[in-house]
């Protein structure tokens, strides 16, 4: 089987991996894919810039023109982008399959508003909110209601679209930057606010197959993984900046039965009714950004695809082939799959620039150990090939550089293993935070 994945990240590189992994799998084309994908063992990169036979194919059919001219047998979508732009509808009507929900049911990540729409409509355990499209009008909503308080654009906005403001003042200035300012552009022209959850945030990455076929004969089905959680903010101790994620781990010792009881019950198997009831078409990958309250866990948001670095973390406890998890979602046959996991723990810190998350260098040639043991892997994100040939090896390209992924027996082993290979990267300005895994580093309170 040739596997197409789409998309240039540490997530994407981690998908390409995983399935490079399985005998089933003869090569993985990544488009564009990223310095680690460039030589990974079974991949190969294609950048379609650089593709002479799609000279003269619009943009948003490239992905598909790549899948025929490579005989891909399966797609796989990394990234939130090309599903809001519908790019498993076109993957679809040329007969070639997809992993990746169609463009209605992108939107559960695509319009903050559709998705708490959809959540209000279905039950779904979630924070009380209210969409805006007047400025005035939301400015008016903040002061009646206090602070702190949760401020999210309703499009798309890489990570940028959501304020947790302490103040109402700082609610205010959000609500200024969005709808006035227009420092997002389109996506923040409407506008949700949501009262402030406190507790402890973690990630549920699932597995998910709702499709006509699976509707009509009673198959469709969510498949939850391990729990993870995310360090969001940039220094130790859950301080500085919000960026996109300095590091990961999976699983959680501090998440128990009750909780995940009630995430299926209240979060989950609501959902399941609500894509079924709609009739959307959903193959895919699903995450739910999760906040346990002592009212119980709480939906703080859905992304229809996998969560990054949560999958550098997760993906590694697979011990079952991913592609047949792949292939089960598409051929309508998830329902009876059993996912095995690893008994242990991955931790993944994640090196990034110097200034992240604002200004930082690019190009910065990078030095990496020459041999880590088995249970380490390097995971490339915003690192390139330098084909100035300036450098030997592998150049900056990115806020978020890397991810270092150790599997360990304990998590206290798992850190250990992660950070010793962390300590052996190297280039100009690289950051990392030093206590990725521990029960201490956890964010309490909404980010």
């Amino acid at each position: 089987m040739k596997v197409m994945v789409i998309g240039s990240g540490g997530r994407e590189h981690v998908i390409s991996w995983a399935l490079a992994k399985s005998s089933k799998v003869k090569e993985v084309i990544c488009v564009p894919g990223n310095g680690g994908t460039g030589v990974e063992e079974k991949c190969r990169n294609i950048v379609p810039s650089l593709c002479e036979y799609l000279k003269d194919v619009k943009e948003e059919d490239s992905y598909c023109e790549i899948a025929k001219h490579e005989g891909c047998d399966l797609v796989v979508v990394g990234p939130e982008d090309p599903l809001a732009l519908g790019v498993s509808d076109t993957l679809w009507k040329n007969n070639i399959p997809v992993v990746g929900p169609k463009k209605e049911a992108a939107n559960l990540e695509a319009s903050k508003d559709f998705a708490k729409e959809f959540m209000v409509q279905y039950g779904v355990a979630c924070a009380e909110s209210k969409t805006f499209t007047d400025a005035l009008e939301a400015k008016d909503y903040i002061k009646e209601k206090g602070a702190p308080i949760v401020v999210k654009a309703d499009g798309l906005a890489a990570g940028k679209g959501v304020v947790v403001a302490a103040t109402i003042e700082d609610a205010i200035k959000a609500v200024d930057d969005f709808m006035v300012s227009k420092n997002l552009g389109n996506a923040g022209t409407k506008i949700v606010i949501e009262e402030y959850l406190q507790g402890t945030e973690i990630s549920i990455l699932s597995a998910v197959s709702v499709s006509p076929d699976t509707i009509q004969n009673g198959t469709a089905c969510i498949l939850p993984f391990v729990p993870a959680r995310d360090h969001k903010r940039l220094l130790d101790g859950a301080k500085g900046p919000n960026t996109g994620g300095m590091g990961a781990i999976a699983p959680l010792d501090d998440v128990n039965k009750k909780q995940l009881d009630e995430f299926q019950k209240n979060i989950l198997e609501p959902t399941l009714k609500g894509l079924i009831d709609r009739k959307m078409d959903y193959r895919g990958f699903i995450f739910f950004g999760i906040m346990l309250t002592s009212k119980g866990p709480k939906l703080l948001e859905y992304n229809v695809r996998l969560g990054d670095p949560e999958t550098q973390a997760v993906l590694p406890l697979m011990d079952f082939d991913f592609s047949d998890l792949c292939k089960s979602i598409i051929d309508g046959t998830l329902n009876t799959f059993e996912p095995k996991w690893k008994k242990g723990y991955v931790c993944a810190p994640v090196v990034v620039s110097g200034g992240y998350p604002l200004k930082y260098k690019r190009g910065v040639p990078i030095s990496l150990p020459k041999d880590t043991k088995n249970e380490v892997k390097i995971f490339i994100a915003g690192a390139s090939v330098d084909r100035r040939g300036q450098y030997n090896g592998l150049i900056t390209s990115g806020g978020r550089v890397l991810a270092v992924s150790a599997f360990g027996s304990s998590a206290k082993k798992a850190r250990e293993a992660a950070y010793d290979v962390v300590s052996q990267v190297s280039f100009d300005g690289a950051f990392y935070r030093k206590d990725i895994g521990l029960p201490g580093a956890a964010e309490s309170g909404q980010l």
